[in-house]
């Protein structure tokens, strides 16, 4: 948000300085232009005044001496021509004296030629030259001016003039270099001050970001610190602080209710299922000791859900600090654990695609207790003659293959090839308590990988339950790879 608020700033500053730089240089363009005109138009008049007394050889001879003067001087070219467009006098060389000769010939379009021949016409009809094309740094190279001999119905002929523009141009050209400096140097600056505005406003924007990140994270204790910016965000950020602090101690007070609770009817508990075990001997047999049987398995059960309670509510409790951990070793340590229990159930355990050097930053040993409730959770449940697969590896983010240097995630993934689940159960997997209908004998309290889950995402990854092809059930362990 940062960058795009930033952008926009960045996009008005750069407008606003395109507006105010274009017309100053369009302006002192010009302005240059009607100064040199001013300066020709001059030396024009001064030409004309002489065509106009010219009445003898000698008079023509001085005026075809201060034309000569004048073109050789400026690199100008200066022709007169009478009224009927006759050249009386012509002086220069080089392109600025072709563009006057063509003016006053009228011959095929060349540089400055169409301009040169409409101010000889104008100039024959008694009006002088007061336009000049604007210049630019890239042209026009050189104008055309024409002054006319004689005044009203006295006009006798013209002067015309084609200047070249070189020096006015190379002017120009060093006026807009400063106003585009200039231009700049007032974009940076104003850059600066919109980066420093920007981040100023965007600093508790971004404090609270995080805060949220980490409060969904399940970090109960994330608040947000950044005291500078607006009022308006220093009032939100009081405020979320406020609400983060309520959910906070709500929170942990229904944790600390669950883990109180689970703890201490364990004792009472516990005692009951000492004295149901005393009864036991007591019995004699029949009906009796059936119920008294069932009676016990029920403590038992209650008694295991007690302590699956207890363990959620740690989990929950988010106390235990991250670190980091060789997924690749607690996968191979659970596997090698778990093979005489897979073994004494009939059901094939298999190890697959280790990877070597798995590390991921998780709660304490997070891998291996996610990994003893999916395979607890797959001897239960996969019949005999079944085979379960643990596979482990590094996945770039949104693809099995990155580019290269990814960090990525790294996955273990549990697959089997039993009945599995109806894909309208499956999201009932990690839910707490939930069992599915035709498993509802099996052992257990329903709470193996809700625990997981929770682990998982405590430890910034998550769990994921899915259909195994041809049929089976598919978990998936996505960690945080470590960099």
């Amino acid at each position: 948000m940062r960058r795009r608020l930033l952008a926009v700033l960045m996009v008005l500053m750069g407008a606003a300085a395109l507006l105010l730089c274009i017309p100053l240089a369009d302006a002192y363009a010009r302005g240059r232009t009607e100064h040199l005109l001013l300066q020709r138009r001059s030396e024009a008049v001064r030409f004309a005044d002489l065509a106009d007394r010219m009445r003898s050889a000698a008079d023509r001879a001085e005026l075809s001496a201060e034309i000569g003067r004048y073109a050789q001087l400026y690199g100008a070219g200066v022709v007169v021509v009478d009224s009927a467009g006759a050249t009386v006098a012509r002086a220069g060389t080089g392109p600025a004296a072709e563009a006057a000769t063509n003016a006053a010939t009228d011959d095929s379009p060349r540089v400055g030629t169409s301009d040169g021949a409409d101010a000889r016409r104008r100039a024959l009809t008694g009006r002088s030259t007061d336009r000049l094309p604007t210049l630019r740094p890239w042209g026009p190279r050189t104008v055309v001016l024409a002054e006319p001999v004689g005044r009203d119905e006295r006009v006798s002929g013209a002067v015309l003039m084609a200047v070249p523009t070189e020096a006015a141009r190379r002017d120009v050209t060093v006026r807009w270099s400063l106003i585009a400096a200039g231009a700049f140097a007032a974009f940076a600056a104003a850059a600066l001050v919109a980066a420093g505005i920007t981040r100023w406003l965007m600093r508790p924007v971004l404090d609270l970001d995080r805060a949220v990140e980490r409060l969904t994270a399940g970090s109960l204790n994330a608040r947000a610190v950044s005291d500078t910016g607006p009022p308006e965000l220093r009032h939100l950020r009081k405020h979320f602080n406020t609400m983060a602090e309520a959910m906070a101690d709500s929170i942990g007070r229904q944790r600390d209710f669950v883990a109180d609770a689970s703890h201490q009817l364990r004792n009472p508990l516990a005692t009951l299922v000492l004295q149901l075990e005393n009864v036991e001997p007591h019995i004699a047999p029949g009906p009796g000791l059936a119920e008294h049987g069932r009676a016990l398995d029920e403590a038992e059960r209650l008694e295991e859900l007690l302590d699956g309670l207890l363990a959620l509510a740690r989990v929950e409790s988010g106390t235990a600090e991250l670190s980091e951990e060789d997924v690749s070793r607690a996968v191979r340590e659970r596997v090698a654990a778990w093979t005489p229990v897979f073994r004494a159930a009939g059901v094939d355990l298999v190890a697959a695609d280790l990877a070597e050097g798995l590390r991921a930053r998780t709660l304490p040993d997070a891998a291996g207790r996610v990994l003893d409730a999916l395979l607890d959770n797959a001897v239960k449940f996969v019949p005999r003659g079944s085979r379960v697969e643990v596979r482990a590896g590094r996945e770039a983010d949104g693809s099995t293959a990155g580019p290269a240097g990814s960090v990525g995630s790294v996955v273990v993934r549990v697959t089997d090839d039993g009945p599995g689940v109806p894909e309208e159960h499956l999201p009932l997997l990690l839910r707490r308590f939930a069992r599915s209908p035709e498993h509802q004998n099996v052992p257990g309290s329903g709470l193996g990988l809700a625990i997981a889950d929770e682990i998982a995402r405590i430890s910034g990854g998550r769990l994921d339950v899915g259909g195994h092809e041809p049929h089976g059930l598919r978990v998936e362990l996505r960690l945080p790879a470590s960099g």
